[in-house]
């Protein structure tokens, strides 16, 4: 069974509406990281809170390349 990016179709209703509301999380969650790295003062909280930011911000970017290849 071919997916959506493998058969070159567009995404439906469902799936666009999935990838929204995982895409809002990611962006929530690398904003309370963002800023959680920015008010530690301790080195190690902040650094920790850096590299979760990071991560979140990858996961969107990797969501918003997905839904940019598929509309």
């Amino acid at each position: 069974m071919q997916s959506a990016a493998q058969s070159g179709q567009k995404l439906d209703t469902k799936a666009l509406s999935i990838l929204k509301e995982q895409m809002e999380q990611e962006a929530v969650a690398y904003s309370k990281y963002d800023a959680y790295s920015k008010q530690f003062t301790d080195q190690n909280l902040r650094s920790h809170a850096g590299t979760l930011a990071a991560h979140h911000k990858q996961h969107f970017d990797s969501l918003f390349n997905y839904l940019s290849s598929h509309n």
